[in-house]
């Protein structure tokens, strides 16, 4: 993947910086690209992947290089606050350790954003789908990645859980079966580009923004909590939605490797409602009480994210 293009004067200072074509200076000043949300989305997104799968044309130490670490630093407090004054919105009270899988299902059952996938199998046309899809593949390409950089970070029971569920995730050892390696065989037989990160230029900022809050959470160890959260509310939502998006494809003869992709979905992320909810998220809290509400701010912002995402494709649809 080569980089992407920049957006603003901090995207493409950065672009610059990476590529190292020609003398990029110092920094733009947050001033100067505050109002730019789409620059710093892109800016944000880009240096996360120096964590995950780098860029062709850029230098692969550049993920520790201290100027640009300074940068992702006030990217990720700005996101950050973001995300944690959507929750304050929401007034939640303290949770109980022992009632965090409870509470989980709560922030779900709540959850009231718009559905993409029941305009997927009610109502949209194949071009809707397959911008669906390319919006997807910037995360669904590299599916699960951010979890796993919170295994270590974990205690035993919370940690054995995860694993539980990577493996399956990473296709049991069979790497013909890593879910985003099924996900890559589905573009291919819709016609789409596969390769990883083929259309981040293509992506909105929300689409970013989901994506960064995701990185975030994985990258820190003090956000552990919020990462398990943000899994459960994923995995908790996941098994219905895919249902449909098979019922669309097929609607749409759009089925084979992409609709395979979904009705895996189907049965795993049930079984895995379970595990992330009660055997990661619930060990966890009772292993270390500090993290409980961290789990439900993770969850939130899981479902938060998804619901202006999904708001803002439909949207750009002319569709509710």
């Amino acid at each position: 993947m080569r980089l992407p293009k920049p957006r603003g004067p901090l995207s493409e200072w950065l672009v610059a910086r990476l590529a190292g074509t020609g003398v990029a200076g110092a920094a733009p000043t947050s001033d100067s690209w505050a109002d730019s949300w789409d620059d710093e989305c892109i800016s944000l997104w880009t240096l996360h992947e120096l964590s995950f799968r780098g860029f062709e044309d850029a230098d692969d130490r550049a993920e520790w290089d201290p100027g640009l670490l300074g940068v992702r630093h006030d990217l990720e407090t700005a996101l950050e606050a973001r995300l944690r004054e959507r929750w304050a919105r929401t007034d939640p009270a303290p949770v109980a350790p022992e009632d965090v899988p409870a509470a989980l299902e709560t922030v779900v059952a709540e959850d009231d954003g718009p559905s993409l996938a029941d305009h997927v199998r009610r109502h949209a046309d194949r071009d809707q789908v397959l911008e669906l899809l390319r919006q997807r593949s910037v995360y669904h390409l590299k599916e699960s990645d951010p979890s796993a950089f919170v295994v270590p970070r974990l205690p035993v029971r919370a940690k054995a859980a995860l694993m539980a569920l990577q493996f399956d995730e990473y296709g049991d050892g069979d790497p013909n079966r890593l879910h985003s390696h099924l996900f890559a065989r589905g573009l291919e037989a819709v016609g789409l580009r596969a390769e990883y990160g083929a259309y981040v230029d293509d992506a909105m900022p929300e689409n970013l923004e989901m994506n960064n809050a995701g990185s975030l959470l994985g990258l820190h160890r003090r956000l552990r909590g919020a990462a398990m959260g943000h899994l459960a509310a994923f995995e908790m939502t996941s098994s219905l939605p895919s249902r449909k998006m098979v019922q669309g494809l097929e609607r749409l003869e759009l089925d084979g490797p992409m609709s395979a992709y979904y009705d895996e979905h189907v049965e795993a992320d049930a079984i895995h409602e379970h595990l992330a909810s009660r055997d990661i998220c619930g060990t966890l809290a009772e292993d270390e009480p500090d993290q409980a509400d961290e789990i439900l701010f993770g969850a939130f912002t899981c479902l938060d994210v998804e619901a202006r995402f999904a708001s803002a494709l439909l949207a750009s649809w002319g569709a509710r």
